[in-house]
């Protein structure tokens, strides 16, 4: 598959104090939250550009007049939707109208994601119509699918520990073809962070 018909579409929240990373802020605060989310952005743009695929970023609020996204690796857009699934649903559905084949979407709260797994799930999408990186919370921290699957985004309940489940039992459902990636861990609450390699970084 051309890299041309490959997109990785990233959703971001805009990064400010009070509105991200809202758990792990009921330990650490405000402020200290928000430069962990600004690390996981930093490492989630650092392993973006390393991979064979155009990139989509999408902003929770507005797009800003700066930000560590806003280079030539990085086309910008605005979310849109009521809830997470809307969110995800119109990013996909934005880059299958641009003509994209093989869409991965993934959040910035994955410390461990890196470029070599992204490769693989683009890799899966050679293979089969979906693939999922679960997450060790419940939920997945990276879905790509080659065509739209709407069953997959709304009408769904989110932030939940079934969602990885329901997720896999709505594509077996549908007789759809998929693979999975490794677990991984995102970065949600103060007990995610003492166990991920960043926080394993402070001195």
């Amino acid at each position: 598959m051309n890299s041309k018909n490959r997109l990785l579409i990233i959703l971001t929240k805009n990064p400010e104090s009070g509105l991200v990373k809202t758990r792990l802020a009921q330990t650490i605060g405000d402020n200290q939250a928000l430069e962990v989310y600004e690390t996981l952005r930093h490492h989630t743009a650092r392993i973006a550009e390393k991979v064979d695929a155009k990139r989509m970023v999408f902003y929770s609020r507005f797009i800003p007049a700066s930000d560590l996204f806003l280079t030539d690796h990085f086309s910008i857009k605005l979310q849109e939707g009521e809830d997470l699934g809307e969110r995800m649903l119109h990013a996909i559905n934005t880059g299958f109208t641009c003509g994209f084949h093989h869409i991965v979407l993934i959040g910035t709260d994955c410390y461990e994601l890196n470029p070599a797994i992204l490769d693989d799930a683009f890799a899966a999408l050679e293979r089969s119509e979906a693939v999922i990186g679960p997450a060790t919370d419940g939920g997945f921290y990276l879905i790509g699918i080659t065509r739209i699957i709407p069953e997959l985004f709304l009408n769904r309940q989110w932030s939940t520990s079934d969602v990885f489940r329901e997720t896999t039992l709505i594509l077996q459902q549908l007789g759809i073809a998929y693979e999975l990636l490794e677990t991984l861990s995102d970065i949600d609450t103060f007990d995610d962070l003492k166990k991920s390699p960043l926080w394993q970084k402070k001195p």
